[in-house]
């Protein structure tokens, strides 16, 4: 069965345009197993114990560094493993959610989902359909001012994930009810592959 990822990070439960948005979006991928993950229930931050476990060999770490990296291996397993993507990204002071960037640097792994070569860094996460559904209070989606969504395009491409849609709901502050049925419409144009 297909294996959807659905990443949301959003701080609100309840209410969240990035979370509604994100739902519909699933709904059209038909009959799929989707697996959660909701970064916004918590997310190790980055230390220098897990930095000192992340560039310790596999086969020569410790089981405090395996204790370690425990999380940041499910997230990369997860990540690996699903054939398509769905992350919800609100805007906050123009940049990502804390929660979203702690798990990406979490996923950021020298010698597993990417690495660096004569030519320049190589992603190494197989390539799949990723949907990055857009909330932003006031900030114009794609604008100077948005540093979220062109962070985690620009991440996601690090990693070896180039075939990225994404769907804005931008300055819900200004025009809510247009700004949603706007991203509701553009979701629902979707072009969606065949994940069978």
């Amino acid at each position: 069965m297909t294996k959807i990822l659905r990443i949301n990070s959003s701080a609100r439960q309840t209410e969240s345009v990035s979370r509604q948005l994100v739902d519909r979006l699933v709904s059209r991928l038909g009959d799929v197993e989707i697996v959660d993950r909701d970064v916004a229930q918590g997310v190790p931050q980055i230390s220098e114990s897990t930095l000192g476990a992340m560039w310790t060999p596999a086969d020569q770490r410790t089981d405090e560094q395996n204790t370690e990296l425990a999380d940041a291996d499910r997230f990369i397993d997860e990540l690996v493993n699903a054939d398509a993507v769905v992350i919800g990204l609100p805007i906050y002071n123009f940049g990502p959610p804390a929660a979203l960037k702690a798990w990406a640097d979490l996923v950021a792994r020298a010698g597993t989902t990417f690495r660096y070569t004569e030519t320049g860094p190589e992603g190494l996460v197989p390539n799949k359909p990723v949907y990055v559904v857009v909330a932003s209070g006031g900030v114009p989606v794609g604008s100077g001012m948005d540093m979220s969504s062109t962070w985690l395009t620009t991440f996601l491409g690090f990693l070896g994930l180039t075939d990225v849609t994404v769907v804005a709901a931008g300055q819900l502050n200004v025009d809510p009810e247009n700004a949603v049925k706007a991203a509701e419409a553009a979701i629902d144009a979707v072009a969606l592959p065949a994940l069978a």
